[in-house]
C-alpha cells in the first residue's frame, strides 16, 4: 500500500466515530464502557471506535501507512493504539449515525493493521462545547495483532 493521506470532516455524533472493515459484524455498543471512554477508544472485531471532544463536526486526517510512524506524543493531547483485523476491506470511516453505503471507503490489503488515535486541541472548547480547535490524526499501518496501548493520556 502507498502511503495516502486523505482529510475529512465528519460528524462525531455521540462524541464517536469509526474506522471498520466493509464486512465486519463488530458492534462498539456493548464495549463502550467508561474505560474506554476515558481511553477514547473501543474495539470489536473488525471495528475501532475512536471519542472525540465534540459531538458535532471535528476534522480527521486518516493516513494509510506501509510501517509503523513515529511516535509524536509533544504534538498530541492523547495517544492510544489497537490492532484491527481486516477480513476483506475497503475500510470505512465514518461518524456512528452516518448512513453506511455513502460513508468514506479507502482501498487495504487484507491482514492485520496497527491503528493509532491521536488528538490535539482537547483543552480547546468553548465552554458550550460547540466550539473548539481539537482535530484527530488516525494512522493505519500492517502490523502484528497486539494489546490496546495508551501511549499517552489526556486528562482534563
Amino acid at each position: 500500500m502507498a502511503p495516502q493521506t486523505h482529510h475529512l470532516t465528519l460528524l462525531a455524533d455521540y462524541h464517536q466515530f469509526y474506522l471498520q472493515d466493509e464486512a465486519a459484524e463488530g458492534d462498539l455498543s456493548s464495549v463502550w464502557s467508561d474505560a474506554a471512554v476515558h481511553r477514547m477508544l473501543a474495539v470489536a472485531p473488525g471495528v475501532v471506535g475512536f471519542g472525540t471532544a465534540r459531538n458535532l463536526r471535528v476534522p480527521v486526517t486518516l493516513e494509510l501507512l506501509d510501517a509503523e510512524p513515529q511516535t509524536d506524543l509533544d504534538r498530541f493531547d492523547h495517544v492510544v493504539e489497537a490492532s484491527l483485523f481486516v477480513k476483506t476491506g475497503p475500510l470505512v470511516v465514518a461518524g456512528c449515525t452516518d448512513y453506511f453505503p455513502e460513508a468514506a471507503r479507502f482501498a487495504v490489503a487484507p491482514g492485520t493493521y496497527r491503528v493509532r488515535l491521536s488528538a490535539a486541541g482537547l483543552g480547546s472548547l468553548s465552554e458550550d462545547g460547540l466550539e473548539g480547535e481539537d482535530r484527530y490524526l488516525v494512522q493505519v499501518w500492517p502490523g502484528l495483532a497486539g494489546e490496546l496501548v495508551v501511549l499517552k493520556q489526556y486528562s482534563v
